[in-house]
This record gives structure tokens, C-alpha cells and sequence, in this order.
């Protein structure tokens, strides 16, 4: 096996393990776009997890100025020796995808970072449109072989509403490490404090910001839906990941959901199972 062939497998192991539904959405793609949109996924991945691994903020600017060299080619030591930096170049100048919006993704994670609060609903939005919705119009880039799929506001809405059902769903691990991504304006409509949240206090006014969040990740997936029809038949599959949307929000929803302590999640079979009735009818 090749080196580069060795980089994206590394990637495709890196999702199998740690962003499962991504992994198994590229199932539903066709065989030889898979492994660059494993690369894709993955070099999301490993920004979205430089939290984690940092004692300080500054350690993680770090390493985010690093993506940002290698994109650009002015990155110190062998940028191929980082396989999943390796795997995503190769992707690039295949299929020439623009390296402008793989900066912006870079941007929009640096929020991660830090303990600052999310000021409103369209920062919030504005963060999942860099983000995951970058990453899904990569995607769909991918799957037409770096031509127009058309379908952008598809991309953008799909992107919203997977990132809110996400973070709603880490909302435990967030708290605990002092985070929030809970809009400040919608908390203070409710009456609720982010203080009171980091403190893990389960109030009323909390539940309706979750209902109100649950809410606008339905709005956006059905906007995705919609605007699907706009997009090549071919480049459809980026929006894959959104068909696990539904079967989180409504686990959310069940009388035993309690926001701090409940790990939103369901059996491989059902999210399988989800992504096949989705394959068919978008």
C-alpha cells in the first residue's frame, strides 16, 4: 500500500472510530469519492478535537496555524507525514476544491477554543455555516467532481441543522469543561442565565431553550430537504449525515431526557436504517 493510500485509510479509521454517522454516510457515495470525502470529514474532525488536547488556548492557535501553512504550502517539517493533511491535499488538487472555504472552516472552529459566549441565534448560525455546511458543499464539490452540484442553500441549511443536533447533544461535555453554545439572546428571552447552565441547573426556562433549539435544527433540515431538489442527483449524498437528525431531536424529546446526563445516541441499525430510508427519498 502506498503512502497515500495508507493517509486515507488512516482517515477512514479516524471516522470509523470517532464520527461514526459521517462514516457510515459515506457508504451511501459512491466507492471512489469516499475516501477523499474521508478526508474531508476527518480534517474536520481533527479541528473539532484540538480542544480536547490542549491545555490552553494558545497551544491550539498553534495548531490551527499549522492547517492554515499547510493549505497554503508554508507549513514547517513534512506536511505528508500528517496523514489526514496528506490525504485532504491530495483531495484539494483533484478536484481543485476552494481553499478559501477550508480556511473559513479553520476560522470558525478557532471559536472552540475558548469559554466565550455565543451572543445570538445568527452567530450560532453563522458558526455551523462555517463549519459543517462548509463542509457538506466540500462534499457535494467531491461527489461532482469539482463541478457545480448547485443545491448551496441545501448545503447551508443541512449544515445548521446537523451542527445544532450535534451540540445539543454534547451539551453535557460542553458544560462540564465551561462551555456553551447556546445563544446568549435566546437564554435571556427564557429568562435563563449561562451561569445557572455551567452550574447545571435544569430549570423550565432551560427546557424551552432546548425546545426552541430543537426547533430551528427541525426548520433548517426541512429547508434542506426542500432544497435538495435543486441540487445534481449525483452530489446528494453530502446531505447523508442530516438523516440521523431526526432520530436524535426526537430522543430528545422523550419524557426521560434530562440535558446534562442523558448521552443521545441509538443502535447502529437504526441509524442505518435511517440513512437508507433517507438515501431513497431525497
Amino acid at each position: 500500500m502506498s503512502d497515500l493510500a495508507q493517509a486515507y485509510a488512516a482517515c477512514a479509521d479516524m471516522l470509523r472510530g470517532q464520527d461514526p454517522d459521517r462514516f457510515y454516510a459515506c457508504l451511501f457515495a459512491p466507492e471512489d469519492k469516499r475516501g477523499s470525502l474521508h478526508a474531508l470529514y476527518a480534517f474536520s474532525l481533527e479541528l473539532a478535537r484540538i480542544r480536547e488536547i490542549v491545555s490552553e488556548p494558545m497551544l491550539g492557535e498553534i495548531r490551527m496555524q499549522w492547517w492554515r501553512d499547510a493549505l497554503s504550502g508554508e507549513a514547517r517539517g513534512d506536511v505528508s507525514a500528517n496523514p489526514v493533511a496528506a490525504a485532504l491535499l491530495d483531495t484539494v488538487a483533484i478536484y481543485d476544491l476552494p481553499l478559501q472555504a477550508l480556511r473559513d472552516l479553520i476560522e470558525g472552529r478557532a471559536f472552540d477554543l475558548y469559554d466565550d459566549p455565543m451572543p445570538t441565534r445568527f452567530d450560532l448560525e453563522g458558526y455551523c455555516g462555517e463549519t459543517s455546511s462548509a463542509l457538506i458543499r466540500l462534499a457535494s464539490l467531491v461527489l461532482m467532481g469539482g463541478n457545480e452540484p448547485g443545491g448551496a442553500d441545501a448545503c447551508g441549511h443541512a449544515g445548521v441543522a446537523f451542527a445544532i443536533t450535534g451540540l445539543l447533544r454534547a451539551l453535557p461535555w460542553h458544560v462540564a469543561r465551561g462551555q456553551l453554545y447556546l445563544p446568549a439572546d435566546m437564554l435571556a428571552r427564557h429568562g435563563v442565565t449561562r451561569e445557572e447552565v455551567l452550574a447545571g441547573n435544569v430549570l423550565a426556562g432551560l427546557r424551552d431553550v432546548l425546545s426552541e433549539m430543537r426547533a430551528l435544527a427541525r426548520h433548517h433540515y426541512e429547508a434542506a430537504i426542500t432544497g435538495a431538489v435543486q441540487m445534481d442527483d449525483r452530489a446528494r449524498a453530502s446531505l447523508m449525515p442530516l438523516a440521523v437528525v431526526p432520530l436524535y431531536l426526537k430522543r430528545m424529546e422523550s419524557g426521560s431526557y434530562e440535558p446534562f446526563r442523558s448521552l443521545i445516541t441509538a443502535s447502529l441499525w437504526r441509524r442505518l436504517l435511517a440513512m437508507w430510508m433517507f438515501a431513497r427519498n431525497i
